[in-house]
């Protein structure tokens, strides 16, 4: 499916506003209703997009920390951690990379004690690097077309 300029409208109007109307979103950019609900139901079908969620405050639900963790798991233990990372609540996000670490993990605590709980059931799959997330520069930024660089 191509993406087109009145696609990627609707794209960014949906990544700011999920629930924005198809009809708002229509007379923003010169579409009916019908057709802007038509455009995003063929995105949805070539999985372009995803699904729609909502975005928690984790300091708001009782989280008063949010970390990094990277683990670099030691031998025969990242397929039990793949695994296992799936059951821990603490975490938001994982991610599998390359380099010196295997895993990338966003991670919400209650306090500093709960991290360290935490970092206890980690250190028998591995080696972990513990960063403290001050604020957030960037979060969950809207995906753009990307532009030509000359």
């Amino acid at each position: 499916m191509k993406i087109d300029a009145l696609n990627w409208q609707i794209l960014a109007h949906l990544q700011q506003n999920a629930r924005e109307s198809f009809a708002h979103i229509g007379r923003k950019i010169g579409l009916t209703s019908p057709a802007v609900a038509e455009r995003v139901k063929k995105m949805e079908d070539f999985g372009i997009i995803k699904g729609y969620n909502t975005q928690v405050s984790y300091t708001l639900v009782g989280h008063q920390l949010k970390a990094i963790i990277m683990l670099r798991a030691f031998m025969g233990k990242l397929k039990p951690f793949l695994e296992k990372v799936k059951s821990f609540q603490e975490v938001v996000n994982c991610y599998r990379i390359t380099g010196n670490e295997n895993i990338i993990m966003e991670v919400v605590l209650r306090d500093q004690s709960h991290l360290e709980k935490f970092i206890d059931e980690l250190i028998v799959y591995g080696e972990c690097r513990t960063h403290i997330v001050l604020s957030n520069v960037v979060e969950n930024a809207p995906i753009k077309k990307t532009r030509d660089i000359k």
